[in-house]
């Protein structure tokens, strides 16, 4: 195994996308297959992206560390000069702790470089061949989850971000799946289409377009508790005469003046 003694280490904080390999960013992949040191929420990521790292690099599963734990071995190993990949599900930006981390890792002076990944949101749409945005229908896209044991702001509550009637993307909220749908129906028509998605990309994929109605009957048959994202669109069943006022003929613009 090497070390690196006396030079000094950096740590890569990498989002992982939402499973499948060749759905991770180039620059993700680089810095799996250069890692020294792979720190990995074996929970959630496939095992395939932790299978990608050098023979000599030193695994670290975190399903059973606290984050302090995992803070530890982290600087331990940076200290030691190693190149440290912390390894996330998802994108880095939704509900990976990366703040935490981060805070802790800029405190004792750690070079951090932070590498984006494929939300599982973007590739449920695109397994569906879907568009979230339709002119004329739905515009805006929301990223939330249900209240838990965690809890969201009040201004964030479900009520609020389903009055808006937009594509809304919620993770982390199959285990609230009946009153998540309660919220729902005040807001959304029950015949709304729900994309509910298991594990988008791994090989046990499972997705199904269902009723806002049936949303949580399906999630209870299913028994799905984790790893399970849904999205509620009218957008899942737009018109065929939906398009986009961009690439319409009859709209001008900087890169095409006087089209008609």
């Amino acid at each position: 195994m090497s070390t690196a003694t006396g030079s000094a280490g950096k740590v890569w904080i990498v989002g992982a996308g939402p499973g499948s390999p060749d759905l991770l960013t180039l620059r993700a992949a680089r810095a799996i297959e250069q890692a020294e040191v792979l720190i990995w929420t074996d929970s959630l990521v496939n095992p395939q992206l932790a299978a990608m790292a050098p023979a000599h690099c030193e695994r670290i599963r975190t399903s059973t560390l606290t984050l302090e734990e995992v803070m530890a071995v982290m600087l331990e190993r940076v200290a030691a000069g190693r190149r440290v990949v912390r390894l996330h599900d998802g994108d880095t930006c939704l509900y990976s702790a990366l703040n935490e981390q981060l805070c802790r890792l800029l405190d004792a002076d750690v070079e951090v470089e932070v590498v984006p990944g494929l939300s599982a949101y973007q590739a449920t749409a695109a397994a569906l061949r879907a568009e979230l945005t339709i002119p004329g229908m739905v515009q805006t896209i929301v990223l939330s989850r249900a209240g838990g044991r965690t809890g969201v702001p009040e201004r964030e509550s479900l009520p609020h971000l389903a009055a808006l009637g937009a594509s809304l993307c919620l993770y982390l909220s199959a285990r609230h799946v009946a009153e998540v749908q309660q919220e729902l129906l005040q807001h959304y028509p029950a015949d709304t289409p729900v994309a509910i998605g298991y594990r988008i990309s791994w090989p046990d994929q499972w997705l199904q377009v269902v009723p806002l109605s049936a949303m949580a009957q399906v999630s209870e048959e299913r028994q799905l508790i984790r790893t399970t994202l849904y999205l509620v669109s009218p957008a899942l069943r737009a018109p065929d005469t939906a398009r986009s006022l961009l690439y319409s003929a009859s709209h001008d613009h900087l890169f095409r003046p006087g089209a008609r």
